[in-house]
C-alpha cells in the first residue's frame, strides 16, 4: 500500500491558499498549512481539511526572515515524513511610484516573493528527489508576472522573477519527474483585496472583459489539476486565470491634461 500523498500550501489561512488546501484535501492529499500572522485562520483551514477526512498540520512561516524562516517547510516534511506537492502561495505586495520606492521596500518584496519561494521549493524538491517518486511544485504568481502593475515596480519585477524561476526549475527538475508550473491570477475576491467569494458578482468590475473578480475556487481548481495525475504532461507553464484582464489590461490609462 502506497503512502498517502502530502501537499504543503503556504499562506493557507485564508483566500486562495485556503481554497487550494481544501481542494487538494478533496483530491486525497494530507495537508501542511503555513500561516504568517493569522494562526486562527490556519486552524480553521486545518479543521476544514480534517472534515474532508484528511490529516492537517499547521506551522508559522515567516519568509521575511531568511534563510531560517523557510525551515518551517523542513519541519512540516518531518511531521508527515514526505512531500509530494508544494504550493508557493505566500507573498507580499506594496505600491509606490518607481521614483519613490526605497531599496528597503524593494528588498522586502523580493525577499518574500522570490527568495522565499526559491528556498521553500529547494527544500521541497530535495525531499522529492530523495523519495524518488516525482512531485509537483506550483508557484502562485499574478497576471503581473506578464504585465506591469502601475506604481508597483517591485511587485511586478518580483512576479516576473518568480515566473523565470518556475521555468528554470521545470527544466532542471524534469529528470526527477518533478513538474513545476505557475498559476497567474487576475483580480480575485480575497481578504487581501477586501472581498469575499460572494463579492464576485456580475458587473462589479466593468473594466475586465468578464466584468467581475474571480472566485478563489477558480484559481484553486487549476492548482488542484496541476497537482493531479491528469497534469502529467504539463511543466514550465504559467496558467493565466484573469477573466480576460490580460486582453484589455485596463490599468494603464493615458494621462490627460
Amino acid at each position: 500500500m502506497s503512502a498517502t500523498k502530502v501537499a504543503i500550501v503556504t499562506a493557507a489561512d485564508s483566500g486562495i491558499g485556503k481554497q487550494c488546501a481544501l481542494m487538494l484535501a478533496e483530491q486525497g492529499f494530507d495537508i501542511g498549512i503555513t500561516w504568517h500572522s493569522d494562526e486562527q485562520g490556519a486552524k480553521e483551514t486545518a479543521r476544514d481539511v480534517e472534515k474532508r477526512g484528511r490529516r492537517a498540520e499547521t506551522i508559522q512561516l515567516d519568509l521575511s526572515q531568511l534563510p531560517q524562516g523557510a525551515q518551517a517547510i523542513d519541519s512540516l516534511i518531518a511531521r508527515f515524513g514526505r512531500i509530494d506537492a508544494l504550493v508557493n502561495n505566500a507573498g507580499a505586495m506594496s505600491k509606490a511610484p518607481f521614483l519613490d520606492v526605497t531599496f528597503e521596500e524593494w528588498r522586502t518584496i523580493f525577499t518574500v516573493d522570490v527568495d522565499g519561494a526559491f528556498l521553500c521549493s529547494q527544500i521541497a524538491a530535495r525531499q522529492m528527489v530523495n523519495q524518488g517518486q516525482g512531485g509537483r511544485i506550483v508557484n502562485i504568481t499574478s497576471v503581473h508576472e506578464h504585465t506591469p502593475l502601475p506604481e508597483a515596480s517591485a511587485y511586478t519585477a518580483a512576479k516576473h522573477a518568480l515566473g523565470g524561476l518556475t521555468k528554470s526549475m521545470a527544466l532542471e527538475l524534469i529528470e526527477y519527474n518533478i513538474l513545476v508550473n505557475a498559476v497567474a491570477p487576475g483580480a480575485i475576491a480575497t481578504p487581501m483585496n477586501n472581498m469575499r467569494d460572494e463579492d464576485a458578482t456580475p458587473g462589479s468590475m466593468p473594466d475586465i472583459p468578464l466584468a467581475r473578480p474571480g472566485r478563489t475556487q477558480e484559481i484553486a481548481s487549476m492548482v488542484a489539476w496541476l497537482c493531479s495525475d491528469d497534469a502529467s504532461y504539463t511543466t514550465g507553464q504559467s496558467m493565466i486565470i484573469d477573466g480576460g484582464f490580460m486582453l484589455a489590461n485596463p490599468q494603464f490609462k493615458p494621462k490627460t491634461g
